[in-house]
């Protein structure tokens, strides 16, 4: 299913390495302290381009000290983008939903997700970070991946399909503070994609959707439902 040198591998809750052709590119940037997260994956070699859905703790709490470790190019909203400049990130790359960047080949598109975006600063306060994102991430070769971020199934995921044809979606599932198995069912319906990576589940107790719940749900449906464990790569 990927094909052509791309590889994708799950660290655990929302975070994602995908590599092609050399390039490594990083999404929602939580592994010291993620519970999922596989020991020996905890640090990179490289890191191109780094890319934030928002700016919750479980997603931009390794963005700061890996920027500055690797210098990857940081894509985010706007906001998010002027919080992680203030902590000493460089090569910032700030944007808005329905704006497309070219970057190393990649083109990284901003669509919408349905969640909040309140930044926790180091005094404790919660600072505004924009909006919530996803993104879909078309690869050299051509590939699409949607990372959907944290969000709730809504309706304009129809407009996305017809925009941008995903081929592979990233997709949460855990339920109290995303989308849970009957929402991420209807979510597939809109974006009528065939194959589709649960994620966002099973960090926490509180996070009770499963990916066996979602399969029960989509018996009907022709989905490919790709079911990764933390640290286990896709290629």
């Amino acid at each position: 299913m990927l094909n052509n040198g791309i590889s994708l591998t799950w660290l655990g809750h929302a975070t994602f390495k995908m590599e092609y052709e050399g390039k490594v590119v990083l999404v929602d940037p939580w592994v010291f302290n993620n519970p999922t997260c596989p020991e020996e994956l905890k640090h990179f070699d490289r890191v191109d381009i780094m890319l934030i859905t928002h700016g919750h703790f479980d997603h931009i709490a390794d963005a700061p000290p890996i920027a500055k470790a690797h210098k990857p190019k940081v894509v985010g909203i706007f906001e998010t983008c002027e919080w992680l400049g203030k902590k000493g990130v460089e090569n910032l790359e700030g944007m808005n939903k329905g704006g497309t960047l070219s970057i190393d080949g990649f083109q990284i598109t901003m669509v919408h997700a349905d969640h909040s975006c309140g930044i926790q600063d180091d005094d404790g306060s919660i600072i505004y970070g924009g909006e919530a994102v996803g993104f879909v991430i078309t690869f050299p070769n051509g590939y699409k991946i949607y990372h959907a971020g944290d969000t709730n199934v809504f309706s304009d995921m129809a407009l996305i399909s017809e925009l941008y044809a995903p081929d592979l979606v990233l997709l949460p599932v855990g339920d109290r503070f995303t989308m849970g198995p009957r929402e991420a069912r209807k979510a597939i319906e809109l974006l009528g994609v065939e194959n589709v990576v649960p994620m966002h589940f099973g960090t926490f107790p509180l996070l009770t959707g499963t990916p066996d719940a979602l399969r029960e749900l989509t018996g009907d449906l022709k989905v490919n439902l790709i079911e990764l464990t933390p640290g286990e790569t896709l290629t």
